[in-house]
């Protein structure tokens, strides 16, 4: 596809030989509106060279770029060059790929078979799957996608939390008080209450925490009775995460969680002593990031057990040697950055040069309105009740408007899914956001039902008109200010899925879609589409079908399903 803005740098560099391309590149700003071009040039940065005032000097370069076939009109707006790209030729560039690419356009190879791991979701085992982990799950499914969509070889790991102290508490507090047929009946909210109950009590009797600490190193130490029933708690567990996961059409390459790294974590240790970054602090061995600006590491308990810091280093040196990643992303809430920061400090310390491949991904926490979420206290909302919530609550609407919908279950299923993690990427990962059942389930406004409405409507429109992607359409007929803000929309799209890759933040595309959804309702409203003129009909609903086709794949990068009808 034509690239405008190079263009633009292009016929600037003729005339303007002080800067180089890519200085001439930085001095382009997209102005703020349409009114006063596409791109503008400034010429502040030429007023010292030229000695000449900024608006002399923009006045002067319009005159000497004269015409060019990439753009409409060039003029001088006080101190700035503003380019008008030809509105005829950015039809013809952006309609026509769409046509050639259809759901493919704004992918690329530009990953060129990198391999990149995402870990992600990573609830702990025994534990409920509740609203808490919907960020890192939604995020990190959808960076995957990003990074697959644009030619990176992807790797998606759920490093489960299934190994720790936790594990000491949960067969202790089995062992006193549970029941193997109550937990296989509901073993999500029965290793809870077990869980939670230990908790209570230990706070009481302090000493259910040496028999925790007890039941892990047994753990650690190959006890077949403790082993017997981690696996069996790992294996409900998981059971009853995916039908979470089946829910939200998201599956994982690897499975890989904490207790994986257990027999690779002795070598890791033996690494650090001979590289000597380690030292005993009270019979327990740490690493000292004071230096760096933190507290010293634990890398292992004084009573041989190990951490979370030495479990993710040991993670960290497997990927490399397994996979031989170019990026390792971990999607993980802010609240670790510290932990992040440390253990990669580590893994630099021990000489690996790929530590800065290494990459935390943080974003904000979800609260409830009556405090922060707490599993040790029983105080959490499960995730799979908040999608059950708003598929039901869906049902009910479509009920309502449109009752004869066919497949109206399916349909609530991804309306009401749909909505919940449009929600979720609507925001910059790292913001902070109190969980309200009726804002996550409203759909008004910029939300994910009003992406996929505009979906279903534009594919009725192609219905309606009986559109053949065959026949014969004349882009430059799209010529009104409405099919052209389309156009440039959708021009963006591309740039607009590097930049989510680039920055991690998926919520580019959720606001680009919203907006391409904005701007084809308002078309749709002020633009008669199905016209007698077989010609203009043909063009209009050609821009349709490439609103469609980038919605669909919008919300497809986002993980969410586009419906045809609603």
């Amino acid at each position: 596809m034509i690239n405008f803005k190079e263009q633009a740098v292009k016929l600037i560099a003729t005339k303007v030989s002080d800067l180089s391309n890519e200085e001439i590149l930085e001095l382009i700003e997209v102005p703020p509106s349409y009114d006063m071009g596409d791109y503008a040039f400034a010429t502040f940065r030429l007023a010292k060279t030229f000695r000449k005032s900024p608006n002399v000097i923009a006045a002067e370069l319009v005159e000497q770029l004269g015409d060019s076939e990439y753009f409409q009109k060039i003029e001088q707006v006080g101190p700035y060059v503003n380019f008008f790209i030809d509105r005829e030729k950015l039809a013809e560039a952006v309609l026509s790929q769409i046509f050639t690419e259809k759901n493919n356009y704004g992918s690329s190879t530009m990953g060129d078979g990198k391999k990149v791991i995402v870990e992600f979701s990573s609830p702990n085992i025994a534990k409920p799957f509740h609203i808490g982990h919907i960020r890192t799950t939604v995020i990190g499914n959808s960076l995957s996608k990003i990074y697959k969509f644009l030619g990176f070889d992807v790797v998606t790991i759920n490093h489960l939390g299934d190994y720790g102290t936790q594990f000491g508490m949960l067969i202790s507090a089995y062992k006193k008080w549970g029941n193997r047929e109550v937990i296989e009946a509901n073993p999500i909210k029965e290793l809870l209450a077990l869980y939670v109950r230990f908790n209570s009590e230990a706070d009481e009797d302090p000493s259910l925490k040496d028999e925790a600490r007890y039941w892990f190193k047994e753990l650690e130490d190959k006890n077949p009775e403790a082993i017997e029933l981690w696996q069996w708690i790992r294996d409900i567990s998981l059971k009853e995460f995916n039908r979470v996961y089946d829910m939200l059409n998201i599956s994982f390459d690897s499975y890989a969680g904490e207790s994986f790294y257990s027999d690779k974590m002795p070598a890791v240790l033996e690494e650090m002593k001979k590289k000597g970054i380690v030292q005993e602090s009270e019979g327990a061995l740490i690493v000292d990031l004071e230096p760096y600006g933190m507290p010293p590491a634990l890398i292992m308990k004084k009573d041989g057990s190990t951490l979370y810091t030495t479990r993710d280093i040991a993670a960290a040196i497997y990927r490399k040697d397994h996979y031989d990643f170019y990026k390792n992303l971990y999607v993980v809430a802010s609240q670790q950055n510290l932990h992040f920061k440390a253990w990669i400090k580590i893994v630099e310390l021990m000489g690996h040069q790929w530590a800065k491949d290494c990459i935390h991904i943080p974003f904000g926490m979800v609260s409830l309105e009556e405090g922060t979420l707490s599993t040790r206290k029983g105080r959490v909302v499960f995730l799979e009740d908040v999608l059950n919530t708003a598929i039901e609550n869906t049902l009910k609407i479509i009920e309502e408007r449109n009752p004869n919908l066919e497949n109206k279950k399916n349909v609530a299923k991804q309306i009401g899914i749909g909505a919940i993690l449009f929600q979720e990427l609507f925001n910059q990962r790292i913001k902070d956001y109190t969980f309200n059942w009726d804002r996550t389930l409203s759909f008004e406004g910029e939300t994910g039902p009003y992406v996929q409405y505009s979906h279903a409507r534009a594919n009725s429109l192609l219905v309606k008109g009986g559109f053949s992607i065959e026949e014969t359409a004349d882009f430059s007929l799209l010529t009104n200010e409405d099919e052209i803000n389309i156009i440039r929309l959708i021009y963006d799209f591309p740039n607009t899925i590097v930049d989510s890759m680039e920055k991690n933040e998926p919520y580019f595309i959720t606001r680009q879609i919203v907006e391409i959804a904005k701007a084809f309702n308002k078309f749709y409203n002020s633009t008669p589409i199905i016209v007698e003129d077989t010609k203009l009909k043909n063009s209009r609903l050609a821009l349709v079908y490439s609103v469609k086709t980038v919605l669909n794949t919008g919300l497809g990068l986002l993980g969410i399903e586009a419906p045809d009808k609603m």
